[in-house]
């Protein structure tokens, strides 16, 4: 059965990718919604053993490498933290096949985008059910190249193209980082493998190295070597730049990138390194500040961006943060339960931000929508669910994940605790600030579209439909069912066993009263400003704009991190790349060897050529130079 939830999407991949037109466009959607939705229901079964039963198993498919003392296996690790991310992944991906259907129905390439879908899934599988690292690296390595194909897929637009070479270029930095500290850890420990590499983790504790001119201790390096691939994969600050413009790819794969399998992985590896994590109390500080400089910093991009992918990719970006500082306090389960609960409020965004694109002929632009709440109900009603289990709405799925976040982020009681915690706080804020006035101006006010009338939008077919309805469910119930068993009572986290490592105990203590009703009330309080400044009084947030213009301009340009880039690596790599290729490549290697050998052959065989002018004393005479040339040898030997 576990072997079925790993391979059903490959076999659905292969299907619909090599043999998808021989079966036709229907058959190869409904051979890859049908498979993967059969691994959704598989993955759901497997959890509630693990949750019921304690069910935990290492099921090893085959042998990999065998090479001196590595010893590692193709395996499927079934445990809490794999259990719950099988489900999160499969999950969601069923859901956006099913939605495929309705949203690429006019794509003349469907095969090849449901093949890539169902390949994305088997690639997040693979890294959520390894028990080594290199089985972990094949599946990250996996993903990267899913995400690469599924931008990239309308590869006749130029913008298309650019977005996917800058989502693997700007990965493969932070792949770079944690292969290396992959290689470390073989190095240290003479194996891959978790059970293995977690038990001698004590050992080297105290342990220094020399790394680049520094000394280093061995777990901090390891840990932020580690951390450089989650920072990479899950889009935190400084490697951020490629999840905005990823937003060329189709919407259902935006949806699956943002709710359940590349950006994710980058929390998934912190957590289940936890064992090696807590060791660091230096890397996990930095965490805590990288996530939470990434959820302030994408919060305030998102508060001016009119795209409406974009506002709910950096909307991704900000709760990514808060799950890193999640990870970085060393409330790990606490992560791991905004993972899950923001997989079915993300998706539920994105795939509702799919039905009013394509009710309004794939404009983008929330400047040129509004008041269309009553042409499209149920899309108005499902995105106003995802957009309170986003902003924290008390009761819904967000409200708890994100407020257990910034109260264990207060109950460290470290500055860095405290800091994230307030950061967290007004980053609440603003995410309500955002998130509203994408329902409001999507929505609400006047109709702005002059391309396509008001009476030609219409509600999305029901096969996109079903799947909004089903993520609202998740959206508003899975914070309350899930709380208790995620992250337990008075510190009691039972349920994780030892997929995650609490080296120092979670704090069983409660923050203020007053701590506790800040988020809640600040969220509820946004609800009226945003009504206010871009429905009933547009003007006002146009004339903040423009008495702020510097930070207007700040925000709009993303805090200038492309510009800068620009000017720091693309200029300069491009100068170093002409060089190379025209001076060293063109002029050295080829102008000596290849190019320059060919050309001295035929320069001979021209000057050669004249000698064979057909007259006879010519001939003579060369065969008298020959033969004296010849003698004065023979004499002088």
């Amino acid at each position: 059965m576990e072997i079925s939830i790993l391979f059903l999407p490959l076999i659905a991949s292969i299907i619909s990718g090599f043999f998808g037109k021989y079966i036709g466009d229907r058959n190869s959607e409904i051979v890859t919604s049908v498979l993967v939705s059969i691994s959704a229901l598989l993955s759901v079964f497997v959890l509630y053993q693990v949750i019921v039963n304690q069910y935990e198993e290492n099921i090893v498919i085959a042998t990999w490498i065998n090479s001196g003392s590595l010893d590692v296996n193709w395996s499927m690790l079934i445990d809490p933290l794999s259990a719950v991310m099988l489900v999160v992944v499969t999950s969601v991906s069923s859901l956006v096949h099913i939605y495929s259907i309705g949203y690429m129905s006019h794509d003349p390439h469907k095969p090849r985008f449901m093949a890539y879908l169902s390949l994305f899934t088997f690639a997040m599988l693979m890294l959520v059910t390894s028990d080594n690292f290199i089985q972990l690296f094949f599946g990250w390595e996996g993903v990267g190249l899913c995400s690469y194909f599924l931008i990239g897929f309308w590869f006749k637009k130029e913008s298309a193209n650019a977005a996917a070479i800058k989502a693997f270029v700007v990965n493969r930095v932070g792949d770079f980082g944690f292969a290396i500290g992959i290689f470390l850890i073989f190095y240290l420990f003479g194996t891959v493998n978790y059970s293995e590499v977690f038990q001698q983790i004590p050992t080297v504790v105290d342990k220094n190295l020399s790394f680049i001119g520094f000394e280093v201790k061995a777990i901090d390096l390891i840990c932020l070597l580690l951390f450089i691939g989650a920072m990479g994969k899950s889009a935190q600050i400084l490697l951020h730049t490629w999840l905005p413009d990823a937003m060329e790819g189709p919407t259902p794969v935006s949806a699956l990138i943002h709710a359940a399998t590349m950006v994710t992985a980058g929390v998934f590896l912190v957590v289940r390194c936890s064992p090696i994590y807590e060791y660091s109390p230096l890397i996990l500080n930095l965490i805590t500040i990288v996530g939470m400089t990434t959820a302030f910093f994408a919060a305030t991009v998102a508060l001016v961006q009119t795209d409406i992918k974009k506002i709910i990719a950096y909307s991704t970006c900000s709760q990514l943060g808060y799950m890193f500082f999640a990870a970085g306090v060393g409330a790990y389960n606490v992560a791991m339960f905004h993972l899950f609960t923001h997989a079915f409020f993300k998706a539920l965004l994105f795939l509702g931000s799919g039905s009013v694109i394509h009710a309004f002929k794939d404009e983008q632009d929330i400047n040129n929508m509004g008041g269309v709440w009553k042409k499209l109900p149920y899309t108005y009603a499902l995105m106003i669910i995802g957009t309170l289990a986003l902003t924290g709405f008390p009761f819904l799925s967000g409200f708890y994940s994100k407020d257990a976040i910034i109260e264990f982020a207060y109950l460290k009681g470290n500055t860095t605790g405290f800091y994230a915690a307030g950061i967290g706080i007004f980053t609440a804020f603003l995410t309500s600030i955002y998130s509203w006035r994408l329902i409001f101006k999507t929505f609400h006010g006047e109709y702005n579209n002059k391309e396509v009338k008001i009476e030609e939008t219409h509600e999305s077919p029901l096969v996109m439909l079903i799947p909004l309805m089903i993520l609202s469910i998740g959206a508003i119930f899975a914070g309350f069912l899930f709380k208790d068993l995620f992250v337990g009572h008075a510190g009691d986290n039972n349920f994780w066993a030892d997929s995650i490592k609490f080296l120092v105990p979670l704090s069983t203590e409660h923050p203020p009263t007053w701590f506790l009703l800040l988020t809640p009330c600040l969220v509820l309080l946004s609800i009226p400003i945003a009504f206010y400044l871009f429905v009933k009084n547009k003007e006002l947030s146009n004339q903040i704009a423009n008495i702020n213009k510097p930070l207007y301009n700040f925000l709009i340009n993303k805090w200038y991190f492309d510009e800068l880039y620009e000017v720091i690596f693309i200029k300069p790599s491009k100068k170093i790349g002409l060089f190379l290729w025209k001076i060293c490549d063109g002029k050295l290697i080829d102008g000596f060897g290849p190019d320059g050998v060919s050309s001295l052959i035929k320069k001979c065989s021209i000057k050669a050529n004249k000698f064979q002018s057909g007259f006879i004393y010519q001939y003579a005479f060369v065969m008298l130079l020959g033969f004296s040339a010849l003698l004065t040898f023979l004499i002088i030997k």
